[in-house]
């Protein structure tokens, strides 16, 4: 064993003599715990630690790339492969046209993706040369990793792949560079175009007097009020663009004031779908000597790691305030509904063509034509397109594939300095605020995502005043309401750096998905464009985390002295804090102690004794075991869906107080006793007994979870049900995805990290759950990142990969 790990630990050595100690191509691995895959040419090392997380180290990006990918495909092969199909408008081909939405959603996204390749945007886009495209060495990572995943393939055989979901199948095929540059292109899209493909590929013109919601009632074949709840759906109810697709994150970046040792940390906690393959985290160590060594996690088929440290700096993304997409409603020419009118001309639409194959329910395949409409801002929606209008959507992200440029000049970066250089260079982060910390102690928040320019004035005077929904939608008549541009931007039609919020600061920075004004209360942001910040407004996480931060630094929160240590890092992250219950409870104990007996919605009168009992026991936790956290969850739940939650908290919103309100509940209000009532009424429906511990309402693949959604008031998010995880396809979940509390020592950084849903997504492998096993008991994954902590692993395996 001795022996073993000396040999290991010398070939991982961390220096520039690394590139020596990796074997030639002739060199043969032996032993249970080496596999030695040769073909001549590049070479990379998979070691791979507890919980099967690689560490790939290589001498190039060729190799980087190549062991990159092979170790991806051991673990998801299925999960690329799915997305591949889609990226390729294949869907209907293998699957049939309707998809698991039903009513020929994966023909409209074929539609869509089979449209983007035939126009060749993505393709267009690498033909740039660096910073408007790829830089050469993430061009060959890229194709290595391509070579890796389908070296994988051709090795495994499609017909033995371990994941059932694609085991034999004809969509289990090669990859190619595109086809991962695709990948790319659509995670950078995730809050702009990407969540509306169905909508861009079912695009129609009404035919007048026939299908015009304004004449007929219906639009499309939907009637008018599908079509405008689809509408209300795809964009925000006040703002030019769509909603977030389901992304948010909790981040700190903690500085030398804020610790116990004087050394910065950083929290990262996204929250993302855990059944997604374009948005699920593979964790994973990339490293050439003397040129990149830098750990964490990555989204799925996406070349690099997204969030994550080297040895001199940490850096977290949570989900940008900021809109990065704009929705356009354009005037119509009478009698044309492919004609809008653009300072005062009229302008045809663009039509594209596209044949899409279909599989209908015998397996017989057959072309079908679709089309796809474009404006001058571009794709036009199906949604609410009548005689009248219409409306298009511009994305920031539409041209951008300088995303992967930054995350490796910031994988590279070694102080807070080089980040801002990077992001500044490249300024390619689509849709995130950065939090990050160096080993001086400092910390530093940006938002350098690319944001449309659009001035306050032109927020105000180009909004729709057509109805409600399309009060989201920007005046698409007239080039007045038209992005402008800053000197300082690489492309044109976004803010610059010189725009962009930012705060340094020796203590923290901290976001939960609010707009950067409360980054530091301390120092509240100010003078940025008021399309990076919707609503000043924090919401019940925000402040949660908030609160979390200002009780630790006086030691007020129960776990010791105050100051920040890696250990109370963790438990702050893991406490599974509920700040409405600790808000509220009490008001909800209160109300029912007075009033033992109340009437549901539907008239009856039922007995809350019993529920108040279990209420007023709990310790307003949400960790599995807490017996009334399920309880107030259903009730808060009810209540929220009441609307109107200023007029039942006990203290409305003040804007001089913003920390701290709204809070408390009005124990008087009958919505509220309605919404406690129907709650005890419903457990008593389906058999739950009021105690019902948490996790078992709340579960992944059978394994208990802790945690609730934001709007509840907790930091540590977590929405699935009692069959997540399980059946085929699994049951979804929301939430905690990646977790990283680091703290960068003189001495290098000291890791914890936890992927909750494991490292696979086949359910067949011992990695799909190992994690959330952890997860449900609050324990960590100590980080291994030098050579000799890699070597010491005794659960280590090696694959030497010859290319």
């Amino acid at each position: 064993m001795t022996s073993r790990l000396t040999t290991v630990a010398a070939a991982l050595c961390l220096t520039s003599a690394t590139v020596a100690l990796l074997p030639a191509p002739s060199s043969a691995a032996t032993g249970p715990d080496r596999e030695t895959v040769a073909e001549g040419g590049h070479t990379a090392r998979i070691s791979r630690t507890e919980y099967g997380i690689p560490h790939i180290l290589a001498r190039d990006f060729d190799g980087l790339g190549y062991g990159y990918g092979y170790a991806f495909a051991q673990d998801n092969a299925c999960g690329l492969a799915d997305q591949v199909v889609t990226l390729r408008g294949e869907r209907s081909r293998f699957f049939g046209p309707d998809g698991e939405q039903g009513k020929g959603s994966n023909l409209a996204s074929d539609t869509y993706y089979k449209g983007q390749l035939r126009a060749g945007t993505v393709q267009q886009l690498l033909n740039r040369k660096a910073p408007l495209g790829p830089t050469a060495e993430l061009r060959r990572m890229v194709e290595g990793y391509a070579a890796g995943y389908n070296r994988y393939l051709r090795d495994t055989g499609v017909g033995k792949l371990p994941d059932p979901r694609c085991k034999g199948k004809p969509w289990a095929r090669p990859i190619t560079p595109l086809d991962l540059w695709s990948v790319v292109y659509d995670v950078n899209g995730v809050t702009g175009v990407t969540p509306l493909a169905p909508d861009i590929g079912n695009a129609k013109p009404p035919t007048p007097g026939v299908d015009d919601p304004m004449t007929s009632g219906t639009s499309n074949g939907k009637s008018t009020t599908a079509t405008k709840a689809t509408a209300a759906a795809s964009v925000a109810p006040s703002r030019p663009g769509p909603k977030a697709a389901g992304v948010g994150s909790n981040g700190w970046a903690l500085g030398r004031d804020a610790t116990r040792s004087g050394n910065a940390m950083v929290l990262a906690n996204p929250h993302l779908p855990w059944t997604r393959g374009n948005l699920r985290f593979y964790q994973v160590q990339l490293t050439i000597p003397g040129t990149l060594n830098v750990s964490g996690a990555g989204l799925y088929g996406t070349p690099l790691i997204q969030i994550g440290h080297n040895r001199n700096l940490a850096w977290t993304h949570t989900a940008s305030d900021a809109q990065h997409a704009s929705l356009y409603a354009l005037k119509l020419v009478p009698g044309d509904p492919t004609s809008y009118v653009f300072d005062g001309k009229a302008e045809q639409m663009r039509r594209q063509t596209v044949p899409v194959t279909v599989r209908d329910s015998h397996g017989k395949l057959s072309s079908v034509n679709r089309t796809l409409y474009t404006s001058r801002f571009g794709p036009v929606l199906s949604s609410n397109w009548t005689a009248k209008t219409a409306y298009t959507i511009r994305d920031a992200n539409a041209d951008n594939l300088r995303s992967m440029n930054t995350w490796l000049a910031m994988g590279k970066a070694q102080n807070l300095s080089q980040l801002r250089a990077a992001q500044d260079t490249y300024q390619g982060i689509p849709w995130t605020y950065t939090l990050a910390a160096d080993t001086s102690g400092g910390t530093y928040f940006t938002d350098s995502s690319v944001v449309p320019h659009l001035t306050d004035e032109q927020l105000r005077r180009c909004a729709s005043p057509d109805g409600e929904e399309r009060s989201a939608a920007l005046d698409g008549s007239t080039s007045a309401c038209v992005w402008g541009s800053d000197s300082d931007a690489l492309v044109p039609g976004v803010y610059g750096p010189s725009n962009q919020p930012k705060l340094s600061r020796e203590d923290y920075v901290a976001n939960s998905n609010n707009g950067p004004h409360y980054t530091n209360p301390e120092a509240p942001l100010t003078g940025f464009p008021g399309t990076y910040d919707s609503d000043p407004r924090l919401g019940q996480r925000a402040q949660l985390g908030l609160r979390m931060i200002d009780q630790r630094a006086d030691g007020t929160d129960g776990l010791g002295a105050p100051g920040f240590t890696g250990a109370t890092l963790r438990a702050s992250m893991l406490g599974n804090r509920v700040l409405s219950a600790e808000t509220g409870r009490d008001d909800v104990v209160g109300m029912c102690r007075a009033h033992p007996r109340m009437t549901t919605t539907d008239g009856k009168e039922v007995d809350v004794r019993q529920a108040c009992t279990i209420l007023a026991r709990w310790d307003t936790r949400a960790d599995t075991g807490s017996r009334g956290a399920a309880l107030w969850a259903a009730f808060l739940d009810r209540l929220l869906r009441s609307g109107g939650p200023d007029t039942w908290h006990r203290v409305p919103y003040d804007p001089a107080e913003p920390l701290t309100t709204p809070r408390g509940i009005k124990g008087d209000d009958a919505r509220v006793q309605r919404a406690l009532a129907d709650t005890v009424q419903d457990f008593a429906a389906r058999g739950l007994p009021a105690d019902t511990r948490l996790g078992a309402v709340q579960k992944w693949a059978g394994i208990p979870l802790p945690g609730c959604t934001g709007r509840r008031g907790c930091f540590n998010i977590v929405d699935a049900g009692p069959g997540s995880g399980s059946g085929t396809p699994p049951a979804g979940a929301f939430g905690t995805s990646f977790l990283m509390a680091v703290e960068l020592t003189p001495s290098g950084p000291r890791a914890h990290t936890l992927l909750t849903y494991g490292q696979s997504a086949n359910p067949a492998s011992p990695h799909y759950s190992d994690q959330t096993r952890l997860f449900t008991r609050k324990r960590w994954v100590t980080e291994r990142f030098t050579a000799a902590e890699i070597a010491s692993d005794p659960t280590l395996r090696v694959t030497t990969l010859h290319r």
